[in-house]
């Protein structure tokens, strides 16, 4: 197996590139939030909410696609077991976030760059809790 195929089959690698998507997708409707009068602490809790959302999506599909809920209320449960579970990802992410926006005038600025590193903060925290206790077949269910 050739190291683009080992890198590709790599769990973390597909978590990390749906957390990419969900960076884009957080970024952006954080920044639609602001667009629409909302301050850059309640902006974020929405557009963390949207992004938790289509990264649940994107590792249930993808990166846990042997792991996932079968059935409407299956996939309910699991959806909001997924948002319960990475609250301590989450708890990280924003934090990180909300004191960098607080204290730097450049985060201030520019939120994207207090989202990346949020982002960056929690996604081993909800790595692990997303692969051994929401997608896990075998784990708590």
């Amino acid at each position: 197996m050739n190291i683009v195929s080992r890198l590709w089959n790599s769990t973390f690698l597909r978590f990390a590139a749906v957390g990419t998507g969900g960076f884009v997708v957080d970024t952006a409707v954080l920044y639609t939030m602001l667009a629409l009068g909302l301050d850059r602490y309640s902006g974020r809790a929405v557009s963390y909410l949207c992004a938790a959302t289509f990264t649940w999506f994107g590792n249930r599909n993808f990166t846990f696609a042997q792991g996932r809920a079968k059935g409407a209320a299956a996939t309910a449960a699991e959806w909001l077991r997924f948002l319960v579970t990475n609250l301590g990802g989450g708890a990280v992410n924003y934090t990180v976030y909300a004191l960098l926006v607080t204290y730097s005038a450049t985060v201030h600025d520019f939120p994207v760059l207090g989202v990346a590193a949020g982002a960056l903060s929690g996604m081993t925290v909800n790595f692990f809790a997303s692969r051994w206790l929401v997608f896990n077949s075998s784990g708590p269910r």
